[in-house]
């Protein structure tokens, strides 16, 4: 028996491998597919099923390609409906993975037709749950993505909680919970850095797990959720109804432009220009109104919250080497439609001859300076609200990066902002917007908030009424 836990970090997801006598099967595999083919071939084993835990929202996965490159067999839980062939499993049907039983338990609650699959080994032990986003390390999943008609999110979290209590709280202490995602993932609101755990120990610490009653676990497990980032929507019907090949999203997007076919593309393509460098790299120099969202970073999750249109066609700016990667990542999240790459990056285009812009970057030092001579000085804060919440300068304003488009019209474009968020990566995503969109006097503040902690600068851990409530 082999059971491999493919983790990606910068998505916070979860991908498994399990093999037994020549046979395997994928649970939830990313959208690019030739990793799973490759370690199937060199172990010499049949990819015989591609299991999903539900329709996910956070990335597109890799089931229909696999399927079709491989022959294995799609299995859905109970419930669940797509326009690809798929098996749809009734609660409790069995599946043969060589010497292995994996049993799908339907246990709607985080979406309708989420399951969780049994692995029972060759002796007849149950051995691990991969609980998609029912359980997590740490949390369960949030159920306010997949409501249906007149259910409400207390309705979702009431039927997560019998599912739990039903089918998997039953279950021995001893079983490994192997989870979809980890921490930094938006699909819960607790999550471990541990992406796996046994059931036992989850029951001592997992706060919805300890929730003496139904009314409390549908509290708690609702309480401070965040509205879910735009194309969480867009992704799982994506995962519904199929999607292009990646082979021919790469096939597209691999193509290398000189600095005069980059332009010339981009006036007529009306293309977003996406420079993927490392921040600080980027803020020095960069083609006139380019977004920065950094490969170095959660890319692709930034990506999905800020572009709205997953067909807007996207010209790439990467560091060298790093085109696919960036156009594997995008596709994760359903932005398929990359034309283009700059070949040679910057200094191709600097070369050229062709503009470059620049967004000045302080360090913390230097902003404590600025905010001595100006106290008034229009300070932004693009961290997440209970990041802001936990602890924040008490000169900032709360604009968290997720709402810009929100909270753009507020500002005033002959004003000077300096932007701030935990370390840097965000606060740059906000001053190339705002710079794209015709502010120029921004200034970013290195290394953010982490930086700024060791100034002399005033800090509250409460909420500034006054502050937040003021209109710039």
């Amino acid at each position: 028996m082999k059971i491999e836990q493919i983790y990606t970090g910068c998505l916070a997801e979860a991908a498994y491998y399990i093999e037994s006598n020549g046979e395997a099967a994928i649970i939830d595999p990313l959208r690019e597919v030739s990793p799973y083919l490759a370690k199937a071939q060199q172990n010499e084993a049949v990819i015989k099923y591609v299991f999903e835990t539900h329709f996910h929202a956070d990335f597109v996965s890799g089931h229909v390609d696999l399927a079709q490159k491989s022959g294995a067999e799609i299995v859905y839980g109970p419930t669940a409906k797509t326009t690809f062939k798929a098996h749809i499993a009734t609660d409790g049907e069995q599946f043969k993975v060589g010497d292995l039983t994996i049993t799908a338990l339907h246990t709607p609650g985080h979406t309708p037709e989420s399951t969780t699959y049994l692995l029972t080994d060759n002796n007849g032990k149950n051995h691990c749950i991969f609980t998609g986003d029912t359980l997590f390390i740490g949390d369960v999943g949030r159920p306010d993505l997949a409501q249906q008609g007149d259910l409400t999110m207390e309705d979702m979290a009431a039927t997560l909680y019998d599912s739990l209590h039903s089918k998997i709280l039953s279950l021995d202490d001893d079983v490994i919970v192997y989870p979809a995602h980890g921490a930094g993932s938006a699909c819960g609101k607790n999550m471990s850095k541990e992406t796996f755990d046994t059931l036992g120990h989850q029951k001592q610490v997992n706060y919805a797990l300890k929730a003496s009653s139904k009314t409390q676990f549908i509290k708690e497990v609702t309480d401070g959720i965040l509205p879910p980032p735009q194309y969480f929507a867009k992704n799982a019907a994506l995962n519904k109804a199929g999607y292009e090949s990646i082979d021919n999203v790469y096939k597209k997007g691999l193509i290398g432009l000189s600095p005069q076919d980059f332009e010339s593309l981009a006036n007529q393509s009306g293309a977003l220009l996406l420079d993927t460098r490392d921040p600080q790299v980027f803020a020095k120099a960069f083609i006139p109104n380019a977004i920065n969202i950094g490969l170095n970073g959660q890319f692709a999750p930034w990506v999905g919250a800020l572009i709205y249109d997953l067909k807007q066609p996207i010209l790439l700016i990467a560091d060298e080497g790093k085109a696919e990667e960036a156009i594997t990542r995008l596709a994760r999240v359903g932005y398929d439609n990359t034309i283009g790459y700059l070949v040679g990056g910057i200094e191709a285009w600097r070369a050229a001859g062709k503009e470059i812009d620049s967004i000045t970057s302080i360090t913390a030092n230097d902003f404590e300076q600025a905010v001595e001579e100006q106290p008034n000085l229009n300070a932004l804060d693009v961290r997440k609200p209970g990041e802001y919440q936990a602890e924040h300068l008490e000169i900032t304003l709360p604009r968290p990066l997720d709402d810009i488009n929100e909270w753009t019209s507020q500002l005033m474009p002959n004003e000077t902002y300096y932007i701030h968020c935990a370390g840097g990566y965000r606060s740059m995503i906000a001053a190339s917007i705002l710079k794209a969109r015709g502010f120029e006097n921004v200034i970013d503040v290195a290394g953010g908030y982490g930086a700024i902690k060791n100034t002399n600068l005033k800090r509250t851990d409460y909420a500034c009424p006054s502050k937040a409530m003021k209109v710039l």
